[in-house]
């Protein structure tokens, strides 16, 4: 690189051609790119793409550093039509020009050629080339304006006596209100979703099991991610890790002390054990079909319990077909206790038999002549006084005569 400098710098070098670029920082940007490469086979491509050129550019000034003995071949490339082409390979040289001029001595002949030490005149420029040679030099960006128009200023202010808006005048107050407007239409961003990385897929996951699965919903979202992480990479959703978890025995979440434990002893492994999607989808379509899964879900759905009338209703009915199976025995037990009965003096047993026999007609219409309706309907209760009533119209044969 110092002698690059000093190449462009004292002025010695005359290109060949008349047209193209000059010798300037574009050529000492490409020996920068050139000195950097541990093998010296550039591509064309690559420097046009990194220095922001065009191919031509490129291979102007690599010529410019060949003609001036800077740049010479090792191997030139192939550029056969229908093989593999290949890259030119140059070798960076230091010309005599240079050594003769700074009293540089020198031992070894072509690319062996080694400096052995420098004359007292040299030892000034050779520092300032050093400096040069350290310092990276960079593009220049383009200083092109934006528009080629004249700025305005407020107030019908111009830049310059000729611009046109220095004469304008103000516009008619009826336009003013016109609601017309030269504002180009706001563009509409098209943005889609963006894509998940493998991070940001594992939390996702860990949202969704907390959110939806009742047992985690008191877990950390983090720890979930990190122990359904494995599962996370393979492309499992939500349900395939809850079916997983719950595969063999459901999990109650009033019993699910530690989840994030509990969900890490469930499905540890599983991504190795259904590694295919198909599998996956047996998998899942099994849990929701078991028996045991389901009555753990619909438990107490799927009976409910009966209302106290419905219950007292299919009692009463037991009692009274128990009680048809022996009429006999309820029309002796009318004779003798219907003619002086006390209710107030009965204990719950007491009262519980007699609605037992309750069940014949006649054992309450005997009672409700002894009685009254009033005791009767204490006694035996509105509903077994209006059953037997109503059996008694409809089932005269079952009515015993006294």
């Amino acid at each position: 690189m110092q002698a690059v400098h000093w190449v462009g710098g004292s002025g010695l070098y005359a290109p060949s051609r008349n047209h193209g670029p000059k010798w300037g920082p574009t050529t000492v940007l490409i020996a920068q790119e050139l000195s950097a490469l541990a093998e010296c086979r550039p591509g064309i491509n690559y420097l046009a793409r990194k220095l922001k050129v065009s191919e031509r550019t490129v291979q102007y000034h690599l010529d410019m550093l060949r003609e001036a003995g800077l740049l010479v071949y090792r191997t030139k490339g192939t550029r056969v039509t229908g093989s593999i082409r290949q890259a030119s390979v140059f070798e960076r040289v230091i010309p005599l020009e240079f050594d003769e001029a700074l009293g540089i001595r020198t031992v070894g002949e072509g690319v062996e050629r080694r400096p052995t030490g420098i004359a007292e005149k040299g030892l000034k420029l050779i520092g300032k080339l050093a400096k040069k040679a350290a310092r990276k030099v960079r593009r220049r960006r383009s200083r092109t304006p934006v528009s080629g128009r004249g700025r305005c200023t407020p107030m019908e202010g111009g830049t310059s006596a000729s611009s046109p808006t220095g004469t304008s005048t103000s516009p008619s107050e009826t336009k003013l209100a016109s609601g017309s407007t030269s504002h180009p239409t706001r563009k509409k961003t098209t943005r889609g979703p963006q894509n998940l990385n493998k991070i940001g897929r594992r939390h996702q996951l860990g949202q969704e099991l907390v959110t939806n699965v009742p047992w985690l919903q008191q877990a950390s979202t983090p720890r979930i991610s990190w122990i359904a992480r494995h599962c996370a990479d393979a492309g499992w959703t939500w349900r395939e890790v809850q079916a997983a978890a719950e595969e063999h025995s459901p999990i109650d979440p009033a019993e699910a002390r530690r989840p994030s434990g509990l969900l890490a002893h469930r499905i540890k492994g599983v991504h190795l054990l259904y590694a295919h999607p198909a599998g996956r989808r047996s998998m899942v379509t099994a849990w929701e079909d078991s028996r045991a899964q389901e009555h753990f879900r619909h438990a107490g759905y799927d009976q409910p319990a009966q209302p106290v009338a419905g219950r007292t209703a299919d009692e009463a009915m037991a009692e009274i077909r128990a009680v048809l199976q022996q009429p006999a025995h309820a029309a002796e037990c009318t004779e003798h206790e219907a003619g002086d009965l006390d209710i107030t003096t009965l204990t719950r047993d007491e009262v519980l038999e007699h609605r037992a026999y309750a069940a014949d007609p006649a054992y309450v219409r005997a009672m409700l002549v002894s009685l009254g309706d009033r005791d009767t309907r204490r006694l035996l209760t509105n509903k077994l006084v209006d059953q037997a009533l109503v059996m008694s119209r409809t089932t005269p044969t079952l009515t015993p005569a006294f």
